[in-house]
């Protein structure tokens, strides 16, 4: 994989500043509460929690739409929501984060998603989850697609699939189709099973376990996995696969037949969540300032790196990203 000084990274963020980026996809309110714990409940064998503060984030599609934003990109989101109180709360958080929500429909006929989790004592004791599969309504894909076409500074679309029914089959392929005829790259989160779902997609971004389920086969080996990599390549006809192999890093398959990978550079793990949303985000992100895919997915790499070292769901600052490419350490565990 291509090393990526700081200068070319400067370069790549100056030219995404202004870029347009589409994220479509799941948008989620993870909610917390955070509290103390000092005994245990006299009614049943579970711990009480004293509540001392709630906060709202950003989940799914709309924390990918916070990270291109937080490196200088403008992020354009699409989502469903509930006619509710956790939507009105995500289109306000996500206003209050620098994106654009006007590609947020808002649906009589469902709840936002919520993800509630509870934390006592630093550690998560509960996850409460409100939320339906079901796929969303001809009217909303009619809303969503129009709404998709109509802008005109488009420089990527990322499909950001939580199988949370946003993203059902002829959602992603009239997305797919916006991007064909307006030559606008998409690059794909998967989570559905049947890779096919996203035949034309420009980039396909399955982590090990949904690559596994796309081919039927557990990959266990190198061999294993390079073999996937390129049955999904020719399934999906893309331009690229990119598969994320957590501590492993990442491996790159190409229509042209090269295959190149690249190591994890996390000095140490905290929490993996959000690491799939960051290198979805940065990679699309670099694409749109200029970088060719191979740049991309190595600044992408160091991204998910930094995000794994913080607890909870961050972004990635450009500052922070710049840091973490001059370390001399990067430098030394790129391999082409």
């Amino acid at each position: 994989m291509e090393q990526v000084s700081t200068d070319r990274v400067r370069e790549i963020l100056a030219r995404l500043e202004g870029r347009e980026i589409a994220v479509l996809g799941d948008v989620m309110l993870d909610r917390y509460f955070w509290g103390t714990v000092s005994r245990v409940s006299p009614e049943a064998p579970v711990p009480v929690v004293d509540i001392v503060n709630e906060s709202f984030h950003l989940g799914g599609a709309a924390n990918v739409a916070a990270n291109i934003r937080s490196i200088g990109g403008t992020a354009i989101l699409f989502g469903v929501v509930g006619d509710d109180f956790a939507g009105k709360r995500l289109r306000a958080l996500a206003e209050e984060e620098g994106l654009d929500p006007s590609g947020i429909v808002t649906s009589t006929s469902r709840p936002t998603t919520i993800k509630t989790r509870v934390i006592g004592n630093n550690q998560q004791l509960l996850r409460l989850d409100r939320e339906t599969r079901t796929d969303v309504e001809a009217d909303v894909i009619r809303e969503v697609v129009e709404h998709l076409f109509a802008r005109k500074n488009l420089s990527a679309i990322i499909v950001e699939d939580y199988d949370k029914g946003f993203l059902c089959n002829e959602m992603i392929s009239e997305i797919i189709n916006v991007g064909a005829k307006r030559n606008i790259p998409v690059f794909v989160d998967p989570k559905k099973a049947n890779a096919a779902v996203y035949k034309g997609c420009y980039l396909f971004k399955p982590n090990r376990n949904e690559a596994a389920d796309a081919i039927g086969k557990p990959l266990v080996t190198k061999e294993d996995i390079i073999q996937a990599g390129k049955i999904l390549l020719q399934r999906v006809e893309a331009e690229y696969v990119l598969m994320t192999l957590g501590s492993e890093g990442m491996m790159l398959f190409a229509r042209d037949g090269s295959v190149s990978s690249v190591p994890t550079l996390a000095r140490k793990v905290a929490d993996v969540s959000g690491a799939g949303d960051t290198a979805i985000a940065i990679l699309a992100a670099a694409v749109a300032g200029g970088a060719t895919v191979r740049e991309a997915s190595s600044i992408a790499n160091v991204a998910a790196g930094i995000v794994v070292e913080e607890p909870g769901i961050v972004s990635v600052s450009a500052a922070a990203l710049i840091e973490a490419i001059d370390d001399e350490n990067y430098h030394a565990s790129v391999k082409s």
